[in-house]
């Protein structure tokens, strides 16, 4: 309740407003001051009161342009009991799996759907590469080309090939840690598959952001824990190196950074510390850093290593 004026009893009163009829009345007299008025609090979700869960902030989630009812149907609990349940009607169980029975289009695509969501917030992906994975996957399953394959794989394909092409590359055995099970192998034919049958389609080819090692630095050093001097030096070295005839992989090139960087600062990192947390092997790492040491004079910027720290430099 409120205090407001009230014209009929010439004073100052408390106001109470009636949610069910839009009124705000007088709490003295009963003389409405304001009738029909817009209701702006948050409707419920759900209708069962005996949810512990149950989320009174929204009506509902947006709608899906990708399922043919907008994501909009009806699901019907599978509680039997709470306000409303008569004792001689169905329960509201036996209903799920009546409806369940019907034919719905979109059910194996919103399975997909929530199992890019899931794989997705795991690997800590923003809204825009889930949507973008959606995407992949609805234009392949609307192919029939993906029956039979390992759905965890093509899942996991689809969430690859959307973060190459929102420019934030996840490396293969990144994605490969979420997706159930399916293997490297698997992954790397279901995302060649894809790519194949979405170049068919579109008949023309596919284009995927190119990856840089910059693109994993960053994460990669906050996963070791790096200050941020460290962490800007790398990331400088690594911009200079893409100038040199590295033949080698851009991961690779990254982790092998990490381990130069690591050598010259105080904070020491050791080798298999670096090798989980990029999730290349210590040999790669190894040649990988025997093919920068010759030009680390190039790439180490002077800000955090002076000549007589890059002599003292070991090789491997």
């Amino acid at each position: 309740m409120a205090d407001t004026y009230c014209p009929d009893c010439k004073r100052s009163t408390k106001e109470v407003f009636d949610h069910s009829a839009g009124d705000t009345m007088c709490s003295e007299c009963g003389l409405v001051l304001e009738s029909r008025s817009i209701d702006e609090t948050s409707e419920w979700r759900t209708f069962a009161n005996e949810s512990s869960d149950n989320d009174p902030v929204r009506v509902g989630g947006p709608s899906n342009p990708l399922l043919s009812d907008g994501g909009l149907s009806t699901l019907i609990s599978s509680s039997t009991s709470g306000a409303g349940h008569r004792s001689d009607s169905l329960p509201s169980s036996s209903l799920g799996r009546w409806q369940n029975r019907g034919t719905n289009s979109d059910r194996s695509l919103i399975i997909a759907f929530r199992t890019i969501a899931v794989m997705a917030d795991r690997l800590g992906l923003v809204a825009t590469i889930k949507d973008r994975a959606n995407e992949i996957y609805k234009k392949v399953e609307d192919l029939k080309s993906v029956k039979g394959r390992n759905q965890d794989a093509v899942f996991a394909a689809c969430i690859y090939i959307a973060c190459r092409q929102e420019d934030k590359p996840r490396t293969v055995k990144e994605i490969c840690s979420v997706a159930n099970g399916a293997t490297k192998k698997e992954i790397g034919r279901a995302k060649e598959f894809i790519v194949k049958q979405l170049e068919i389609e579109k008949g023309q080819s596919m284009e995927m952001g190119a990856i840089h090692a910059g693109d994993f630095l960053r994460r990669f050093c906050s996963g070791l824990g790096m200050n941020n001097q460290a962490i800007k030096a790398a990331l400088e070295a690594v911009q200079k190196s893409e100038e040199l005839d590295i033949r080698r992989s851009p991961i690779s090139i990254a982790a092998a950074v990490i381990y130069m960087i690591a050598q010259l600062s105080n904070e020491k990192k050791h080798l298999k510390d670096i090798s989980l947390a990029t999730g290349v092997a210590e040999g790669t790492i190894k040649n990988s850093y025997k093919d920068l040491h010759p030009y680390a004079s190039r790439i180490i910027p002077s800000f955090f290593a002076k000549d007589e720290d890059l002599k003292n430099l070991g090789s491997l």
